[in-house]
């Protein structure tokens, strides 16, 4: 169920909204404990906040969508850069205290899951960015559902674990299925590391800010799955020759994979991580071919 403030408007939020410095303090007055749970780091770095949003660089009329928002400190900062920010938000608590603190600005507050959200009825279908500091413990499958979606943002310019950040910008020899997955829809970049020190509480791995630049599918939408189940079989068992792990992954004879793998131009004893996203459509069009 998804709750929003009736009394958006668009004016910035003043500086009397401001919260607390202290995020510890502003949680204690809320009596709010960050959870595990959902994955709550509440960023406090005034200077990583300017950071993200002069690296999302929304034009004034822009429509933002923020992911797990917290105590609106990086959203404050959007709301001065852009025309609308959407703050989806998933814990009551802090979704009923955003909607009493951005009340009357231009910035919407929504109570309600990421993971479940209709991006498409949310923004109304307008062209919109997502810029937000993702929980670590969903950030994989938030980002798979906006890169999948119907209605995809333009950009993202979003923090998640750096070693997540690594493996969505890895090249052969350490692809993965996730470089795939975000290279097949989008030209990714890291902006910038983070510390722990920049969250309460901080966490034990460090973050990096993560830049995703949309661009024109390989495929059109309906190849989309038949291509992924070839990357997942291929990813599925790492250890094994791509001859073997797509024979096994797929339920076909090794003579067809074989004969697929030759005409793509890709040895049958490599393994997946090694090959680009180039590759995996050249053996996806093979291995059509091989079935016609």
């Amino acid at each position: 169920m998804l709750r929003s403030s009736p009394n958006s408007q668009a004016n910035a939020p003043s500086s009397a909204a401001t919260p607390p410095a202290n995020v510890r303090q502003a949680l204690q007055v809320l009596g709010i404990r960050p959870r595990k749970a959902l994955g709550q780091h509440f960023l406090h770095d005034p200077s990583i906040v300017r950071r993200i949003v002069e690296v999302a660089q929304p034009p004034p009329d822009a429509l933002v969508v923020e992911i797990g928002p917290g105590l609106g400190t990086l959203t404050e900062e959007l709301a001065q850069r852009a025309g609308t920010v959407i703050a989806i938000e998933l814990d009551r608590r802090l979704a009923t205290w955003l909607d009493e603190r951005f009340r009357g600005t231009n910035v919407r507050i929504v109570q309600g899951d990421a993971l479940t959200v209709d991006f498409a009825m949310l923004t109304n279908r307008r062209p919109y960015l997502v810029v937000a500091n993702l929980p670590y413990n969903v950030a994989t499958p938030i980002l798979q559902r906006l890169l999948t979606s119907e209605h995809p943002p333009e950009r993202l310019v979003v923090m998640v674990q750096r070693e997540v950040a690594e493996r969505m910008v890895a090249s052969p020899p350490a692809m993965s299925y996730l470089s795939i997955l975000v290279q097949f829809f989008t030209r990714p970049r890291i902006a910038f590391r983070v510390g722990p020190g920049a969250f309460t509480p901080p966490p034990k791995v460090e973050s990096a800010v993560l830049v995703l630049d949309r661009r024109e599918t390989p495929l059109p939408r309906s190849e989309w799955e038949a291509f992924f189940e070839i990357v997942r079989a291929g990813f599925a068992q790492r250890r094994k020759q791509l001859l073997n792990a797509l024979s096994a992954g797929l339920d076909l004879a090794k003579i067809h994979v074989r004969a697929a793998l030759h005409r793509a131009g890709i040895a049958p004893d490599r393994r997946a991580e090694t090959l680009t996203l180039d590759e995996w459509l050249r053996l996806y069009h093979a291995l059509r071919e091989e079935h016609e």
